[in-house]
Parts: C-alpha cells; sequence; structure tokens
C-alpha cells in the first residue's frame, strides 16, 4: 500500500491535513502525482509546480513543501508539504 500525507500550515501550524491511500500497481512517481492531485481536489488548490528544489528535497526526504512560488494562484497557507508514510 502506498500512503502519502498532505498538510497545510500557516505560522507554523497545521491547519488541515489528509492522507492518501493507494493501492495500484502504477509506478511511484504515478503515485505521488496522483495523490498529489486528490490532495489538491481536497484542499481546493490548484496543483504545485515542482521546482528543482522541491523535487532534490523530495528524492533526499521523502518529503516536500510547496511555498507560493510553487502556484500560480496565491495561497492563504504559508505552506503545502506532502510526505510519503508508507510504501
Amino acid at each position: 500500500m502506498f500512503r502519502l500525507w498532505g498538510k497545510e500550515f500557516k505560522d507554523n501550524r497545521l491547519l488541515r491535513d489528509t492522507v492518501i491511500c493507494l493501492e495500484n500497481d502504477d509506478t511511484r512517481t504515478h503515485k505521488i502525482f496522483y495523490a498529489l492531485d486528490a490532495i489538491c481536489y481536497e484542499f481546493d488548490l490548484s496543483k504545485p509546480i515542482w521546482l528543482d528544489k522541491t523535487i532534490a528535497d523530495f528524492k533526499k526526504h521523502a518529503k516536500a513543501r510547496f511555498y507560493q512560488d510553487n502556484f500560480v494562484d496565491s495561497i492563504d497557507f504559508d505552506y503545502l508539504e506532502i510526505q510519503i508514510i508508507e510504501e
């Protein structure tokens, strides 16, 4: 089972979170993108852009933070964090 945890933070406080669970045979990359799309749909957000720093952090820590620079639209929180819980 693949689980991705999505969290919204503002002023170092957790605003809301969700866990997306997937049990299909897709590649790891496809699971990450699908889960991120599901998180954005649930939080009513536009899809963030993967910048080079975001990709590097995700490869190193299995965790990434999406700040205002990653979004085309304005956001009302400080950052969206995703983290792989289980692969």
